[in-house]
């Protein structure tokens, strides 16, 4: 076998992805090898006779495999079925490595060949400014204001345990280690670790057999700041500085303001239906937030110390620097002509004793000396600075670069507290503990009977009392003493790890203006909101998510903004107010079509709404893993959003194993932060044409919109919710209950204990939809909407109209492309296997048959606009990757529907669940989301 530098020491390939074959077929041949050791050739030819018969099944639409792939698993045996699971899961992992080392590859060879830049990186979006006419004093102002913010969040479809990260990890970095020159006894012991790697990803369980805490799901997060964050963020910004020089040459480059890109969390603070979050949770995550920072910081520091051995007997030093080092604890002789070492031991002792003060129990390496603590992150920022401007005052300028400007640069960006925690809770919660405290007070006997209108005069009034409700005599209800622990525990987090630590307060189900003074109303109550000098500590984030809140969110914002308080707070934001909109709710209430427009509209609506009002706005994108909760490219998604919604300013969370795929890879997780800035960059400056028969164009391409989108809305609201037996084939011929069980994440799957579509959390919903593979909540309701719409009036002129819009308005191309990728991992073949477990014959061919119907329709309108007769036509890369990996996943979903039938067989009777068969189910839903990556 070729293997994959071999083959790249033989340029030209005609084949790009020749390496990438190559390193799938090693890494399936080692696989091979790891079973046939580990389980026995016996089994090892039961993998390979299921894995080509489901390839017949697949590209030979063979009835005949059909049944023999049947027979085969049902005569598999509970100890087979486990190792045939595993297999293919593994296999699935190994794909997705290969598969990124291979995007690495392609980005490098693009590099080197010094081909114009890529669509997506710093460099493109420069280019397209420059050539715009933007001068390079906007892009300078654009950084200086610019707040970009990936924000980390758990979630139940996060399958993958930390330890099978780490082993994947480390065969990622062999892996990429053979496209370097390697001698042949490199190559063997290169080719051995592999091996060895494999063998103990084999031997290493998969599951987690203890329910996931809150503290597991932080420090599984924090894990890709060691492998991504800490080191790749720094380095991104010391590369936008060198493009901005590049394509701005004789303009002051250097930018003055580090926090542009910044961390966000959700982990530990969001109790949005997690009764596992409370304030110990908060702090918890702080706690270990700190000591990650701060191990870096002292790692880096204490290698600094190694490095700067300048001697002021070869070199001067400012009187800063040396009154840094006079200060240190280090008082060694062999080191009094050393003032940079010694200044360091004693940053080193301070970051120390900071470690220890804000709750870190294991410094690895004891400091020199006692000295005092930091008491903020800017004392420890200053004390880098003098280093720095001393080295450059002494020529010592190339001694800045490769390690002390990029501690400075994580200092800036991380503090003390390493990402932003956000707090989020239901308006409900927050109106019964209010209810309660009004009642408590002898304020209001009954807070929830109110109408808004008397809501607000009493919320204002409330306000503007200097006294507070709460008494601590006061015997409250433990939720009530919990939410107020909760916003006590973010004051004193605040005063702990810095302003940044904690600042928003993000509001679920926001749906009147009480929603929001609810929570300013307890934040006075807590000491967050000082009322009297207008000083909010966390600011007010409505949620809008249904399809009617997204309707009411631009009127509820005027409303808010008008309020005389609010305008005064908002003043002291910087004339600045956050939005977030929830991308699953939407869908899961309306479907994909309406979902995207709905938030589309809502943008747009509240553009003007803030432009009215003389505020900044700045949204907040709830998006998901799947399409069908706003998944998808970053880069294409933000290009798309409504001129005058991004202007410098957006946050949105990474999620479930889409956090994984994205940022388990440092030079990966590069790309993908380096997407996020120029896609912001040329959202925000690029010059939009919107003027006259533009703007005519556009507003005629949104009046059809409009109609289709009410069109999809029926039609997809009329099968979920307005067809009977719906809810039971749902929960019949998807893995949902067995989705519930397994122990993917602390929250859980139903906000209510109901078989209802209404309380089920949209991220099952959708997790559900991807195993089965329809992903039906990615597409349903566009067929029906465009049929309709095209054969009500002159056909060929409404054809025509939908390809312009295609061709012209990036918000329909980038919903036509998502919607194409869910269509390319759609498979009706595997999904009627799923039907097969509604035990209804009758409501199984009802429904099955719409879901089908449904799905021809769309992929013919899909064609018929796009004019691609093949999915991903405009993908080559992910449409063979999605077809190379189908070979390994559909065996898993076959497994998966088998296992199901025997374990609900059981489950019925007292007693009778058959573990080993539970725990395959479990195994084939790791398999099918790593082989799917956003099924999340």
């Amino acid at each position: 076998m070729v293997n994959s530098s071999a083959a790249q020491e033989n340029p030209p390939l005609l084949d790009k992805d020749a390496p990438l074959k190559e390193d799938i077929r090693l890494l399936g041949r080692l696989l091979g090898d790891v079973l046939r050791d580990q389980e026995g050739e016996a089994v090892f030819d039961v993998v390979e006779t299921i894995r080509q018969t489901a390839v017949r099944f697949r590209r030979e639409d063979d009835a005949q495999a059909g049944q023999d792939l049947t027979a085969l698993l049902h005569k598999l045996t509970r100890e087979q079925t486990i190792s045939v699971v595993r297999a293919f899961s593994y296999f699935s992992h190994l794909a997705n490595i290969a598969e990124d080392q291979h995007h690495i590859r392609r980005r490098r060879a693009h590099l080197l060949a010094g081909s114009a830049p890529q669509q997506g990186s710093v460099s493109f979006a420069l280019s397209k400014l420059k050539a715009a006419g933007v001068a390079s004093d906007t892009v300078r102002t654009f950084f200086g204001d610019a707040l970009i913010a990936p924000v980390l969040t758990a979630h139940p479809t996060e399958v993958q345990r930390k330890s099978i990260l780490d082993a994947e990890h480390d065969i990622a970095r062999l892996l990429a280690e053979r496209d370097l020159p390697l001698t042949p006894r490199e190559r063997v012991a290169n080719m051995a670790l592999l091996h060895a790697r494999i063998a103990t990803l084999w031997q290493t369980r998969m599951l987690r057999y203890s329910k996931l805490t809150v503290a597991d799901e932080i420090d599984n997060a924090l894990s890709y700041y060691r492998i991504t964050f800490l080191r790749e963020l720094p380095g991104l910004y010391d590369d936008i500085e060198e493009e901005i020089a590049a394509h701005y040459p004789g303009a002051d480059a250097a930018l003055t303001d580090n926090s542009y890109v910044q961390m966000g969390s959700w982990i530990g603070g969001d109790r949005d239906g997690n009764p596992n979050v409370n304030a110990g949770t908060m702090q918890h995550a702080l706690v270990r937030q700190a000591t990650t920072i701060l191990d870096f910081y002292l790692d880096e520091v204490h290698a600094l110390g190694a490095e700067l051995s300048i001697s002021t007997l070869m070199v001067g030093a400012s009187d800063a620097l040396q009154a840094l080092a006079d200060a240190s604890p280090d008082q060694s002789p062999h080191r009094s002509d050393e003032p940079y070492r010694r200044a360091l031991i004693g940053i080193y002792a301070r970051l120390a004793a900071t470690a220890r003060a804000l709750g870190a129990t294991n410094i690895l390496r004891k400091e020199v000396g006692h000295a005092a603590p930091y008491l903020d992150a800017a004392g420890f920022c200053a004390d880098l600075d003098v280093l720095a401007d001393s080295l450059r005052a002494h020529h010592g300028q190339l001694l800045v670069k490769p390690r002390l400007a990029t501690v400075q640069r994580a200092a800036a960006i991380f503090g003390f507290h390493l990402a932003s925690l956000d707090m989020r809770q239901t308006s409900d919660v927050h109106e019964r503990v209010l209810a309660e405290l009004f009642a408590g007070a002898g304020v209001e006997a009954d807070y929830t009977r109110l109408t808004e209108e008397q809501k607000v005069q009493l919320l204002l009034a409330e306000l503007a009392q200097a006294r507070l409700l709460y008494s601590p005599y006061a015997d409250l209800s433990e939720e009530t003493a919990s939410e107020l622990a909760i916003l006590r525990a973010a004051k004193d987090i605040r005063q702990r790890y810095g302003k940044r630590a904690i600042r928003n307060y993000i509001i679920s189900h926001t749906e009147t203006v009480s929603d929001l003074l609810e929570v300013l109303l307890l934040q006075k109550e807590t000491g967050l909101l000082r009322a009297r000098d207008k000083q909010l500590d966390a600011m007010v984030i409505p949620l809008f998510e249904t399809i009617p809140d997204l309707q009411r969110a631009a009127g509820i914002m005027n409303e808010w903004m008008a309020l005389p308080l609010v305008k005064e707070l908002i003043a002291h934001q910087g004339q600045l107010q956050e939005v977030m909109l929830g991308y699953s709710d939407s869908n899961k209430d309306g479907g994909f079509l309406t979902s995207n427009w709905e938030l589309y509209k809502a943008e747009i609506h509240l553009v003007k709404v803030f432009l009215d009002a003389g505020v900044k706005l700045r949204l907040f994108h709830g998006r998901g893993g799947t399409v069908g909760r706003g998944g998808g490219p970053s880069y294409e998604a933000i290009l798309a959003q409504p001129p005058g919604t991004v202007n410098g300013q957006i946050r949105l969370t990474e999620q479930g194993e889409i956090i994984a795929s994205k940022f388990s890879n440092a030079e990966i997780g590069r790309r993908n932060l380096e997407l996020l800035v120029a896609a912001t960059l040329e959202a925000s400056l690029m010059p939009h044409a919107a003027e006259g028969a533009k703007a005519q164009q556009l507003g005629r391409f949104e009046a059809i919109m409009a109609d289709l989108s009410a069109r999809a809305y029926k039609a997809y609201r009329n099968l979920v919710y307005e067809t009977p037996g719906f809810t039971d084939y749902f929960f019949s011929a998807t893995p949902i209950a067995e989705i519930a069980e397994l122990n993917l994440g602390s929250r859980p799957a139903s906000r209510k204990s109901t078989k209802r579509i209404e309380d089920l959390r949209a991220i099952p919903w959708g997790f559900s939809w991807g195993q089965c593979r329809l992903l039906l909540p990615g597409w349903y309701g566009f067929g029906s909407a465009i049929t309709q719409w095209v054969e009500e009036g002159e056909r060929d002129e409404k054809i025509a109209t939908l390809q312009a819009m295609f061709k012209e308005w990036p918000f329909f191309a980038t919903l036509l492309s998502n919607m194409d990728m869910v269509l390319a991992k759609t498979d009706l073949a595997i999904a009627s296997r799923y039907a097969g477990l509604v035990a209804d014959v009758e409501l199984r061919e009802r429904i099955f048959k719409r879901i089908a119907a449904e799905h021809g329709t769309t992929l013919r309108c899909l064609e018929m606009i796009t004019g691609a007769h093949e999915r991903l036509a405009g993908n080559p890369l992910l449409a063979r990757s999605i077809q190379n990996r189908f070979a390994y996943l559909d065996p898993l979903n076959h497994l998966q529907v088998e296992l199901i039938h025997r374990h609900r067989a059981l489950s019925g009777e007292p007693g009778k669940v058959d573990e080993r068969v539970h725990r395959g189910i479990h195994l084939s839903i790791n398999g099918v989301a790593a082989g799917l990556r956003n099924t999340g």
